[in-house]
């Protein structure tokens, strides 16, 4: 009975780590389930007016209209579509109609229409979503201002590169006749929600290690009862 103690203890403490793990990811995947449903909240509610006061972190994905002129300064951000591939996402300068200047991302053009000309100015109104997108991590390289390559959505560095409001507008639609951009409005692809894949998998282990463990238990005994015969 002492040999089959310790082999016990593991097999039961392999199971509990696992069995704790899969239901941290049930938890997580809650957790997710339930920010992902107050993106889809925030961002199909009905379009408003430009708040006077704009907080990053309440005002996050709000539908906003705006009303004013698409002004010719603007940003170019190297991106890719599914179905295009490299692109140019193009942020231009937004003049409201009572003289604000935010950004406006406008959507997208080919790599080859990066520094075309007939972009603006053009009085428009604007419907989208604010955002401050947090596109950069250790291997993002440097947006190259110079050259007017830009690698992430740096919302602060782009608006004092522009001489704007910190304040992003991701647009949906667009009033412009024959736009010269094609809108790229956020979706919630791009937010992985993979926490279902990882409760099967550990749970999955959990009745493994249960199973391999109920195998060696099994084994010692048949053995020692050969071994006493």
């Amino acid at each position: 009975m002492r040999r089959l103690i310790l082999p016990l203890f593991f097999g039961i403490l392999g199971t509990v780590v696992l069995v704790s793990l899969g239901i941290w990811q049930l938890q997580r995947m809650a957790e997710k389930e339930a920010y992902l449903a107050d993106i889809d909240a925030r961002m199909s509610g009905a379009p408003t007016a430009l708040p006077d006061a704009i907080d990053p972190v309440d005002d996050k994905y709000l539908p906003v209209v705006v009303s004013g002129t698409i002004l010719s300064d603007e940003i170019h951000l190297l991106a890719s579509t599914r179905d295009v591939g490299a692109v140019y996402r193009i942020v231009s300068v937004f003049e409201t109609s009572d003289g604000r200047r935010i950004l406006a991302d406008r959507g997208w053009v080919k790599t080859e229409d990066k520094d075309a000309t007939d972009r603006a100015p053009e009085a428009a109104e604007l419907t989208g979503n604010l955002h401050w997108p947090e596109e950069r991590d250790s291997f993002t390289p440097e947006n190259d201002v110079q050259a007017n390559i830009w690698f992430a959505r740096d919302v602060d560095q782009m608006a004092t590169q522009l001489n704007t409001e910190p304040v992003l507008l991701i647009v949906r639609e667009t009033t412009e006749k024959n736009a010269p951009v094609t809108p790229l409005p956020i979706d919630k692809v791009g937010i992985p929600n993979d926490h279902l894949e990882y409760v099967i998998t550990w749970f999955g282990l959990a009745i493994v290690w249960v199973a391999m463990t109920l195998y060696y238990l099994r084994r010692m005994r048949k053995t020692k009862k050969a071994l006493e015969t």
